[in-house]
């Protein structure tokens, strides 16, 4: 199985509580961004579920030259500062480039690295390099096993907080689909293992200048991953899915989530992975 990995006062692996990773795509504004991260901490609070909030200030690698990336990194971190701040919570969110590194690590509780960048050997050291745990996509391109040496990259640095998410494998033309062999393979690379729900039923560039999604479907995958023994689950949300800025298509109805948490929750436990399931 895999590590456990402590992120402040959150615990994430095996025998663990299941950890929600969740947000808006993309900051819009601040008040929307602060108004979502406000009612997912009641939510999870309610639910006793872990919760990192997920926000990304730059959207870099959009489909469309035109499409909305964000307020930046420096109005964007000082947003998410003001949020943690406020509402005591933790925060992640993604680098794209060298630059924001260590601006980014001032910040962030958990720093990303982007599917397409997971094998940028230089960029995934320096971001190990910080000592702040890291939460890495798998690529859509690569197999399960692939990440086994994206983990050796990162540990060289001397980081093993290190979290690895699938977000589906190429399929095609404007599909993914999700393996959930890939979960055991994965967290057998000595991680813990996080399943995108959202992203998972994105169509890269399926809307011609955007991106398409079948958001009905995430749930369904969510349930599954939880099944498999998902450590936790990554889901995009936002009051509106139809007029976000980002990713609305696969992005789940914020108001639809707490009845959806409460079953994974429920699916942890009875799976036996959590030390909250019954007769342990």
């Amino acid at each position: 199985m895999g590590n456990i990995v402590e992120i402040e006062n959150i615990v994430v692996g095996h025998g663990c509580p299941l950890v929600l990773i969740s947000g808006p795509c993309v900051i819009e504004d601040y008040d929307t961004t602060f108004e979502i991260a406000a009612s997912l901490r009641d939510i999870t609070q309610k639910l006793d579920i872990p919760f990192i909030f997920k926000a990304s200030y730059d959207k870099a690698n959009r489909t469309s030259l035109h499409s909305y990336r964000g307020p930046g990194m420096e109005a964007g971190l000082e947003m998410l500062d003001r949020i943690k701040r406020s509402l005591g919570i933790r925060i992640l969110s993604d680098v794209h480039r060298m630059a924001e590194i260590e601006a980014a690590a001032e910040v962030l509780d958990v720093i990303q690295i982007p599917a397409f960048l997971c094998r940028q050997t230089d960029f995934v050291i320096s971001v190990a390099k910080t000592g702040k745990p890291v939460n890495i996509k798998k690529g859509q391109f690569l197999a399960p096993w692939d990440m086994s040496n994206v983990v050796e990259k990162l540990s060289s640095a001397g980081n093993h907080r290190l979290l690895l998410t699938d977000r589906g494998t190429m399929f095609g033309y404007n599909n993914l689909v999700a393996d959930f062999r890939g979960i055991k393979i994965m967290q057998d690379a000595g991680c813990p293992v996080i399943f995108d729900a959202t992203h998972s039923v994105q169509l890269p560039g399926g809307s011609g200048t955007s991106s398409g999604g079948q958001r009905e479907f995430a749930p369904i995958l969510a349930r599954a991953a939880v099944a498999a023994g998902a450590d936790g689950v990554f889901m995009e949300v936002h009051k509106a899915p139809d007029k976000a800025l980002c990713d609305g298509p696969n992005s789940l109805r914020l108001d639809t989530l707490e009845t959806l948490l409460s079953q994974l929750k429920a699916i942890r436990a009875v799976s036996g992975e959590t030390s909250d399931a019954p007769g342990m």
